[in-house]
């Protein structure tokens, strides 16, 4: 009789003033929260969205009073829309190039049983514990013309003259696919490893094939891990400075590098800001399609 009374009260409602108590506790937990996000994330937004709202001012970060020019000039300017492109389209090919590498290292680190799984782990970790100024240079000293790469190659008489593999977009590939991997490995290995084995298993069972199975019941149920993986990555790629300007020179601009040029070479602050507001809301509205068609898409290989 007692558990029947205490299952009937459990199930009725909180008196209001319970729920407003409960409320204040919830919102007390979360606030150092609140207050990390508000100020190191949207207060600096909102001053990098007034910054490009400012006109431009000699010998000073900006002027008085608020203008569009900047976004004009942003969005109208033929250079700067290729430089745009050519940014969008360097995330294009690092993200799938990523994946394509990434997935089957996440996924024998995801199944593997063997003792040497530890070791695996380490080796993709690694290249996170040095700075991406030193991974960058180490790529400068393999791609240069008299570096490691070329004189292999010319040693073992496959080439007759270097490669041109510095200053230009295939060195910003190498490098950016080196720097940003790990980043698509571990969120596919935390998905893999949620899945049952016994699942593959029973579609072996069932006279699938390795490649149907993997298709049919890995894929989808791996998708959460390859979204993500994938808009990190394109993300980055997006923001990366450091190696395009080491390894891509004077040839390869991106829109973070002429960001940086306009806010510490120029000294133009709002153009440097509406730039920067532009690639961000291009970035995120090529995620928000990404995000749309893999939804569908997930939908249809369920």
């Amino acid at each position: 009789m007692d558990h029947s009374v205490m299952s009937v009260a459990d199930t009725l409602p909180l008196p209001r003033a319970s729920r407003r108590a409960a409320g204040r506790s919830a919102f007390w937990l979360i606030a150092p929260a609140l207050v990390l996000i508000g100020v190191f994330l949207v207060l600096p937004y909102m001053n990098i969205v007034l910054m490009s709202l400012r006109p431009p001012a000699v010998g000073a970060p900006y002027g008085g009073g608020f203008t569009v020019a900047n976004y004009a000039h942003a969005l109208g300017d033929s250079y700067l829309l290729g430089v745009l492109a050519d940014t969008l389209l360097l995330g294009f090919i690092v993200t799938p190039i990523c994946l394509i590498l990434g997935y089957p290292v996440a996924y024998q680190l995801a199944r593997t049983r063997s003792r040497w799984g530890g070791l695996l782990y380490v080796l993709v970790l690694s290249p996170l514990l040095v700075g991406v100024v030193v991974r960058s240079f180490g790529w400068l000293i393999l791609l240069s013309g008299n570096g490691v790469v070329n004189r292999l190659l010319l040693d073992l008489g496959w080439i007759h003259t270097g490669l041109q593999l510095m200053n230009n977009r295939v060195g910003v590939t190498i490098a950016l696919v080196h720097v940003f991997l790990p980043f698509m490995i571990l969120p596919l290995v935390g998905v893999i490893q949620s899945i049952d084995p016994s699942v593959e298993s029973a579609a072996r069972s069932l006279g699938a094939s390795r490649l149907r199975t993997f298709l049919r019941v890995v894929l989808p149920l791996s998708w959460p891990g390859i979204q993500a993986g994938t808009v990190l990555v394109f993300v980055l790629t997006l923001s990366a400075y450091v190696t395009p300007v080491m390894l891509g020179g004077a040839q390869v601009k991106t829109m973070s590098v002429l960001v940086v040029q306009n806010l510490i070479d120029n000294f133009q602050w709002p153009a440097g800001a509406a730039q920067a507001l532009v690639l961000t809301a291009c970035g995120m509205a090529v995620v928000a399609l990404y995000a749309r068609l893999t939804r569908r898409l997930s939908k249809g290989l369920a």
